[in-house]
């Protein structure tokens, strides 16, 4: 992990801000002692928050590759650049929607790394995984029920089959993503209420002129789904292992780069 605010390092969370909310632990409404008494004691289950990280990546899931199945059943009605702005307009969305729940994560890559920032539990970071999962399998279902199996249900491949091109594009986007998520909202001083704006133009972005390379997954979530009802598995390690590398490497970066004696709060912690 890395030793951001290390004097303060807990199972826990940093200084949440109160008002904004996108990417770190969720501040759950505390329930009350079973004694009756109004000592207040944290939820040991966030049903709130695992649900919202599963409703959220499928939305993300649906919406992002829907829009690339939706393009080839059409004959391209919806453009590159189209599917670009779907999968950034929804990343947007649903940071504004489901940050003050659950951080709205919806990418175990941005989960792994808030840990090791110490920004989130340890002890929540297998779970929000696993409902990211679920969510992004349940959406690549959807997607083939409602219009049937093509285009592998939007599956992130390496072009040409080049995976070692693939691996170092998804590794920088994600990286630049990452990057700009800890800017924007984790930082005390960033600018409030543009995180979502930025990270959803980022997302955008990226997918533009990264798409036709690697997918611009960015996300092992977002290429697992696809993948696992698509039956795509080719060079599926890339978009996981690259991302991962790529938001920890950001991560790292970030915290070499921020002043240590200014007190960084997530805006994205909820609460």
């Amino acid at each position: 992990m890395f030793p951001v605010l290390a004097d303060k390092r807990s199972d826990e969370p940093i200084s949440p801000q109160p008002s904004e909310a996108a990417v770190s632990r969720p501040a759950s409404a505390p329930a009350r002692a079973p004694s009756g008494s109004d000592t207040p004691v944290e939820s040991t289950w966030p049903r709130r928050e695992l649900l919202a990280e599963a409703v959220g990546t499928f939305v993300l899931v649906f919406a992002g590759t829907g829009a690339v199945v939706v393009n080839a059943v059409s004959g391209g009605a919806l453009t590159h650049l189209g599917i670009s702005f779907v999968f950034g307009a929804v990343v947007a969305a649903l940071i504004y929607t489901l940050g003050h729940i659950s951080g709205a994560h919806i990418n175990p890559a941005v989960t792994l790394t808030l840990w090791a920032l110490g920004r989130f539990p340890a002890r929540r970071v297998v779970p929000y995984m696993l409902v990211q999962l679920a969510g992004a399998a349940a959406a690549s279902v959807a997607v083939l029920v409602c219009f049937g199996n093509q285009a592998k249900l939007g599956a992130t491949l390496p072009l040409a089959g080049n995976w070692a091109q693939a691996f170092a594009v998804e590794l920088l986007l994600t990286f630049i993503l990452m990057l700009v998520i800890c800017g924007s909202a984790l930082d005390a001083r960033a600018p409030r209420g543009f995180a979502g704006l930025a990270i959803g133009l980022t997302v955008g972005l990226e997918a533009g002129f990264g798409g036709p390379i690697s997918g611009a997954s960015m996300n092992p979530a977002r290429s697992f789904g696809p993948a696992l009802v698509a039956g795509a598995w080719e060079a599926h390690w890339v978009y996981w292992l690259a991302p991962i590398a790529g938001a920890l490497l950001a991560g790292w970066v970030w915290h070499q780069m921020r002043d240590p004696l200014e007190e960084t709060s997530s805006r994205l912690d909820g609460g």
